[in-house]
């Protein structure tokens, strides 16, 4: 089965609620959602983050990795929207939504796209540091 994906990325904020409407399904009992912010980390001092991507590869292996969660999980529908470029604490670098039959499913399917997106799509970040004046 090959899940209706839509597969982003994006220098513009993600708003969410552009992105649920793609989901929904009469077909899908269970949609689950993720989103993954920039978070204030002290440790590294680090008040921006920088994305880039290899954007040819990297719309290839999102549209892989939407195919194997249809496969898996039965995945209906899918959204992946990751953001490029710079982002400030609190901003969302990367939305994904899966709509499936089941809840558990959908919760799987989700899971494993954003462990696989990390571990195997060439998106990288870069930490800016906050500068202090003197």
């Amino acid at each position: 089965m090959i899940p209706s994906a839509l597969i982003r990325l994006t220098k513009s904020p993600i708003r969410p609620e552009t992105y649920r409407k793609t989901l929904e399904d009469p077909g899908s009992g269970g949609v689950a959602l993720f989103e993954g912010r920039v978070r204030d980390d002290p440790g590294h001092h680090a008040t921006r983050l920088y994305y880039e991507a290899y954007s040819p590869l990297a719309l290839r292996e999102l549209e892989r990795l939407s195919r194997q969660a249809a496969t898996r999980f039965g995945a209906r529908r899918i959204v992946i929207v990751h953001r490029l470029g710079h982002l400030r604490t609190g901003e969302i670098a990367v939305f994904i939504g899966v709509a499936t039959a089941h809840r558990t499913k959908a919760f799987a399917a989700c899971r494993f796209l954003i462990d696989e997106l990390k571990r195997r799509v060439p998106i990288w970040k870069t930490r800016e540091e906050s500068r202090t004046k003197r």
